[in-house]
Formats: C-alpha cells, sequence, structure tokens
C-alpha cells in the first residue's frame, strides 16, 4: 500500500511587494495554519517517509511546520524545483520518482495544481483545496509508478477552516 498527502502550502504573505512570487513568507494566518494541520496529521499518526516541497518559501516553511508537529526533521525534507509551476501531470510524474520503500509521502505545492493533481488521483472531487488543506488518498499498489484513481481510495480532506 501507498499513502500520499497532497498538501497546498499555508497561507502566504503578499504585504512585501518588492519580493518575488517565488520569496513571499507566510502571513501570521499561515504561521498558525500549517502547525493547526501538522497536528491533525500526527493525531491521525501520520509518518511519511519522504516529503516533497516547492522550492517556495511559503512551501518550505510550512513543509517545516508540518514536519516539526510530526517528527519529521528539517533537513531531510526533499525541495524539488519542479514543483514550483509543475501541472498536475508532473506533480504525477515527482510522485511517480519515490523510492518505493516509502510507504507515505507528503507532497506540498501551489494551486490550481495542487487541486488539479488531487481529483486526477481521488475517487471524490474537491472544488478547491484551500491553503494548508491536505487529502489523504491510500493506494493498493507496492509502487509508486502504479498509482492511480482505479487503485485510490480517499481518506480524508482536511484543511484548517474545519477548525475555527
Amino acid at each position: 500500500m501507498k499513502t500520499l498527502y497532497i498538501l497546498r502550502h499555508a497561507k502566504s504573505s503578499w504585504k512585501f511587494e518588492e519580493l518575488s512570487d517565488h520569496d513571499r513568507p507566510l502571513n501570521k494566518r499561515g504561521r498558525a495554519d500549517a502547525p493547526l494541520i501538522g497536528q491533525e496529521l500526527a493525531s491521525r499518526e501520520i509518518k511519511p517517509g519522504l516529503i516533497i516541497s516547492s522550492p517556495a518559501v511559503r512551501a518550505i516553511t510550512t513543509a517545516t511546520l508540518i514536519g516539526k508537529e510530526i517528527g519529521y526533521e528539517p533537513d531531510e525534507i526533499v525541495v524539488d524545483d519542479r514543483v514550483y509551476g509543475a501541472d498536475k501531470q508532473e506533480l504525477m510524474e515527482i510522485v511517480q520518482e519515490a523510492p518505493d520503500e516509502v510507504d507515505e509521502l507528503i507532497i506540498i505545492g501551489h494551486n490550481e495544481a495542487i487541486t488539479e493533481f488531487a481529483n486526477m488521483l481521488s475517487p471524490q472531487t474537491i472544488s478547491s483545496i484551500p491553503t494548508a488543506g491536505v487529502v489523504g488518498l491510500r493506494f493498493d499498489c507496492d509502487s509508486w509508478p502504479k498509482i492511480s484513481r482505479d487503485n485510490a481510495e480517499f481518506l480524508f480532506f482536511d484543511f484548517p477552516g474545519n477548525y475555527a
């Protein structure tokens, strides 16, 4: 079995106009929401063998804050430049390259691609993954290249608004 958690980065700040899109940090809400979702993942006893993040500051920060809550070391987060700007098919290719010894994987990226990727694989449609939202899917297979909607089981869709 393979389990994939598709996560959109937490809320970012538009406060610093001089920063590029790539360099935008999390805002106050994002810095609160990422640990909240991390705590929820921890309560589900999620222990990923791999976290892959976009190189954008807001995505790496989200990955680090979530990792702290689930016991994943920040220096073990794999930053993949391809995630930033990827479409759903490119996200699929990145996940399919994961080592087969990894059974649980979190990928952290950006909308619209993150929502489209989740809907490409999920038997349940999600209209839009909000910031810090996560979709959990389990696949009845033993290799990442074999994941598909045909062997997917929808586990959950969670986001900070569930706790407001």
